[in-house]
């Protein structure tokens, strides 16, 4: 057979089982020898009865005892029990519904019997074993694979599929990875490494084999990486010859920070440059990232030019106007609105001037996007909040326009190695200063025995003048989930309970949008004391009044949500708080929450996070538009990372578009036309 034959064309495997095949992605054999193991099984040690380990899964050389003896328990349900020993002790073998087991177990002879242990009362027990005789090394006496499965599938399937799957890597296998490249990092060919994965003959091989696939996805994925990159390269960005931000400067309210400063003059550098700004700005929330974006549009518009600041939310494009309109109208520049809730005619009035350019430049919600918005000549795009937006939005901003320079912001901060791969696209400044004056949160971690105190201490802040958030995982209580969660809408009733005199707002994902934008600016502006919400409120709220943040099921969320949450306070002169429930629901919700309680560096939280959750989790859906990883964690494999991109760099320094390796470029455009990125012609 052929890598590119049908698995319904492999003995054993019939059309249902092709289909259930397909859930795991599993077509061809091609896609069966890349479909790798999630661990293995090491039978290869012999463990004494003696020896055993309760609640782990061992094997045993052991003489039957004793004739097995059935029982009937109940109406389909058979137990058949057997005594084994070696000579360091005596075992129960029990099984269920086996009558295999009780013909095929013959008193004096010696099996190998593989599977888990547990105690009962002082003897051992072992549960529906595997078994076979010693010697056979069919089920025992082997490293067995052990693979992902659907319903309806077993392990024994996954091995046909991927022996027939072997039988293709015969003498010369093809290898994209570049010899020497290999040798360097001392992996093994390809043909070796996929025998190795899939059936190695020692625990060593099976590390070998995954060395080598963890490097070959991380190395593929810098390359390609590296090639969007490359799509820049020979472009012209839009000319924006006076780059001087003397007045931008003067104007200002506050001294910049360092890393502002330099984030700024990266940007600045890019566009003197005569190339197309495309970066990447992030930093831990409130570390002004919103400044390094006027800047850029204030050069826009200093050149007669147009600038467009793109955020996720009304309210949020609302806060940037209101930040923004008095900077720039100090500076002479003009500046409008454009948000989907506008009137017909405001609308129409707006879009009008945006392409006459009476409006230098626009903030707005995706309704920029919108067919009816042209530019009269726009220079400058700025994306805020970027992982709220797809690649394909921004490319549809910055089409709007001619080379136009684009800016993206994001608040959640990741280990830089990460960052240009996540955004392989963008140059990457971060922005890890907090501009002075910002007082650290006070944080806490507590428990339900301390909820008549925080309640208390919500009522205090409101009477001392402060706003408080309280934030929920769900918007109503569900019966379906195991542990009982706080809901907005519970949480919401019982505050106006026990707190009457206080102005209590709810907003959840399921609040009309104009009504969710009316609350939340109402709150924004003060006449709401106490704000329940889910977290919809993560992203762009700016009240500076608001001291305290309560987070109701604090170990339901990631660490770097958390820390966006909490980042919604602390933007006054207040001395600001944020408590976490959740610290009573176990050892690992405790230590994940005192890394809040101890720590305000986004960038220390984000890399726990990522620890802990793996990158999936992290990073959520595929909106970043990477290919999938099959063996790689971009969190535990980081140094593995730094040495494949610190390759792929090297290589592609000296053939930038790999006509020398035209196996390796094939490989690269495959694995991202899957996720959507095209060519790199």
């Amino acid at each position: 057979m052929r890598l590119e034959d049908h698995v319904r064309f492999v003995r054993g495997i019939g059309p249902k089982k092709a289909e259930l095949l397909q859930k795991l992605g599993i077509v061809t054999l091609e896609d069966a020898i890349q479909c790798y193991p999630r661990g293995y099984e090491d039978r290869t040690h012999i463990t004494p009865i003696a020896q055993l380990l309760e609640g782990e899964k061992q094997c045993v050389h052991a003489i039957v005892g004793a004739e097995p003896k059935t029982a009937h328990i109940r109406k389909g349900m058979d137990v058949t029990r057997c005594k084994v020993y070696d000579e360091s002790g005596s075992l129960l073998l029990r099984f269920f519904n086996n009558r295999y087991a009780v013909t095929a177990l013959e008193v004096g002879k010696e099996y190998a019997f593989y599977g888990k242990v547990q105690a009962e009362g002082k003897s051992l027990v072992m549960i529906a074993p595997e078994f076979e005789p010693v010697g056979a090394d069919s089920k025992t006496g082997r490293i067995l694979p052990v693979y992902s499965l659907t319903a309806g599938l077993h392990q024994k399937d996954l091995y046909t599929v991927t022996d027939a799957a072997l039988q293709t890597v015969t003498g010369e296998y093809p290898d994209f990875l570049p010899e020497e490249i290999r040798k360097q990092q001392g992996l093994p060919p390809l043909g070796e490494a996929l025998v190795y994965i899939h059936r190695p003959q020692t625990m060593e091989q099976a590390q070998q084999a995954r060395h080598r696939m963890v490097f070959e996805e991380l190395f593929l994925l810098s390359c390609g990486m590296r090639l969007l990159r490359s799509r820049r390269a020979g472009k012209s960005g839009a000319r924006l010859r006076d780059l001087s931000l003397n007045a931008f400067y003067r104007a200002l309210p506050f001294a910049l920070t360092g890393a502002q400063q330099r984030a700024i003059e990266a940007c600045t550098m890019d566009i003197a440059a005569g190339k197309p700004l495309s970066r990447l700005v992030q930093g831990d929330v409130g570390s002004g990232k919103t400044m390094v974006a006027a800047a850029l549009c204030y050069l826009a518009a200093k050149n007669g030019r147009q600038a467009v600041i793109m955020a996720p939310t009304e309210l949020l494009a609302q806060q940037h106007m209101q930040t923004m309109e008095p900077l720039f109208g100090k500076l002479g520049v003009s500046c409008g609105l454009l948000v989907g809730a506008m009137g017909a005619k405001q609308k129409r009035e707006t879009t009008q001037a945006i392409e006459s350019g009476e409006i230098s430049v626009v903030i707005g919600t995706h309704a920029v996007l919108s067919d009816n918005v042209s530019f009269h000549d726009l220079a400058a795009a700025v994306v805020d909040e970027q992982h709220r937006f797809g690649v394909s939005q921004r490319a549809s901003l910055t089409a709007k326009g001619e080379n136009v320079h684009l800016l993206v912001m994001s608040a959640t901060p990741i280990p830089r190695t990460l960052a240009l791969l996540i955004y392989g696209d963008l140059d990457v400044s971060i922005i890890d200063e907090l501009p002075p004056g910002r007082q650290k949160i006070k944080t806490y971690a507590v428990g339900e025995k301390t909820r008549p105190r925080i309640d208390r201490f919500i009522d205090k802040q409101c009477a001392e003048g402060g706003q408080v958030y309280v934030v929920c995982p769900l918007v109503e209580d569900s019966e379906t989930m195991d542990t009982v969660r706080s809901s907005a809408e519970s949480t919401a009733e019982r505050l106006k309970k026990i707190l009457p005199h206080r102005v209590i707002g709810l907003v959840h994902g399921r609040t009309k949008a104009a009504e969710r934008e009316q609350i939340m600016a109402d709150f924004a502006a003060g006449s709401i004391d106490i704000l329940v919400s889910t977290t919809v409120i993560e992203v762009g709220v700016n009240v500076p009044n608001a001291t305290l943040m309560v987070v109701e099921n604090g170990d339901c969320f990631g660490l770097s949500q958390l820390h966006q949450l909490r980042g919604r306070v602390g933007r006054g002169k207040r001395q600001s708080f944020c408590v976490f429930y959740g610290a009573d629901k176990g050892e690992e919700a405790r230590e994940r929450l005192r890394t809040l309680v101890q720590t305000n560096d986004g960038f220390a939280i984000a890399r726990r996070d990522l620890e802990m959750r793996g990158a999936g989790d992290f990073f959520g859906t595929r909106q970043h538009g990477l290919p999938p990883m099959k063996m790689a964690d971009l969190a535990g494999d980081t140094r593995l990372l730094e040495q494949a991109k610190l390759a792929a760099d090297t290589l592609l320094e000296n053939d930038p578009e790999l006509q020398r390796e035209p196996k390796l470029r094939a490989k690269v455009q495959k694995l991202f036309s899957q996720c959507g990125e095209g060519g790199f012609n």
